[in-house]
């Protein structure tokens, strides 16, 4: 069956996203959130809660600019929370560990925190990585653009080539990172079911009943992926980042962190627009990202798109007007 290298016209513009978990899928609809795990022994366990994306969203969530900060933060701790439970879903029972004798450390741990340890180290962990990311998307470009200014011929306070210098290092580590994490044997696979998920998202939008040949058919790449997203952040901090005259490390750092809820604004708006528009200048400015998508996504197996098909499936309203983009 040929399958489509190019993002459709899609019919339906739906308001359901996705992210990929590990061996599954997870949906957010309007009303209804999904995931869909495939369990050790090769069954689907499907998960549903119920989600406020509809008109009784608060007005934070709703105001332009104001949203993408709010609805980013939220899709994060949902996405994260999925993740570490797909995850949990993958650990085979092992009586043998259950029973195995704890140390003394472990069982004050236990007897103090209980149940809420495992929340305690997810957190810990999440803190961890915002701050590692704030190290090496913010700091670290500045920083090492900053030493080649101080070397080079290149004026001090050239605001656009600083920038510029700066956005470029932020791309190619980002692209680095995805390339070489895609060599994995486990993030390959997770990649699979974000091509997974995108297809049968595609495949929803253009009214074709949602079967494993039919999602097959669907392209792997969509305008409002994450991953389009976050390149879209990037060249908007760039064009942002240039109308700062600041030049010292530390005070570029600070203002780039303040400055982010701004540039996530920008960013989410324009990821709005080309999820509903196919003009000739949201194909173009959407391009780069789309490309990006042949990194972090790959062609599915049948088994996997039974998931993403699990997960869609609870995260449509009887109502479609009510899930138009």
């Amino acid at each position: 069956m040929k399958q489509s290298t190019k993002p459709e016209q899609a019919k339906h513009r739906s308001k359901i996203g996705g992210q990929a978990l590990i061996e599954g899928v997870m949906m957010k609809g309007v009303h209804t959130g999904a995931m869909a795990c495939r369990l050790p022994d090769g069954t689907i366990d499907v998960e549903t809660w119920e989600e406020h994306n509809g008109k009784d969203m608060p007005w934070y969530r709703k105001c332009p600019l104001v949203r993408g900060s709010f609805n980013f933060v939220f899709s994060m701790r949902d996405g994260y929370r999925c993740l570490m439970k797909s995850a949990e879903k993958q650990m085979p029972d092992d009586e043998e560990d259950e029973t195995e004798e704890m140390s003394k450390f472990e069982q004050w741990l236990n007897d103090k925190l209980g149940e809420k340890l495992f929340g305690i180290i997810m957190s810990v962990a999440m803190v961890i990585g915002v701050v590692f990311a704030v190290f090496t998307f913010i700091f670290l470009p500045k920083f090492l653009i900053s030493l080649l200014i101080d070397h080079t011929a290149i004026p001090d306070d050239s605001r656009f080539v600083r920038s510029l210098l700066e956005g470029i290092i932020k791309i190619v580590i980002f692209l680095g990172y995805m390339i070489l994490t895609g060599c994995m044997k486990d993030i390959r696979r997770t990649y699979e079911y974000h091509g997974a998920e995108h297809k049968t998202i595609a495949c929803f939008e253009a009214g074709e009943p949602l079967t494993v040949e039919n999602v097959k058919k669907h392209c792997r790449f969509h305008p409002r992926c994450g991953t389009s997203f976050i390149f879209i952040t990037l060249i908007v901090s760039i064009l942002v980042m240039c109308l700062v005259p600041l030049t010292v490390v530390w005070q570029r750092v600070i203002v780039s962190i303040l400055l982010l809820p701004f540039v996530v604004g920008i960013s989410y708006e324009f990821i709005r627009i080309a999820g509903r528009s196919n003009s000739w200048l949201t194909r173009a400015l959407s391009f780069p990202g789309l490309q990006i998508q042949r990194i972090t996504t790959r062609e599915p197996d049948a088994d996997q798109i039974e998931c993403a098909i699990a997960a869609l499936k609870p995260c449509i309203p009887e109502n479609l007007e009510e899930d138009e983009w």
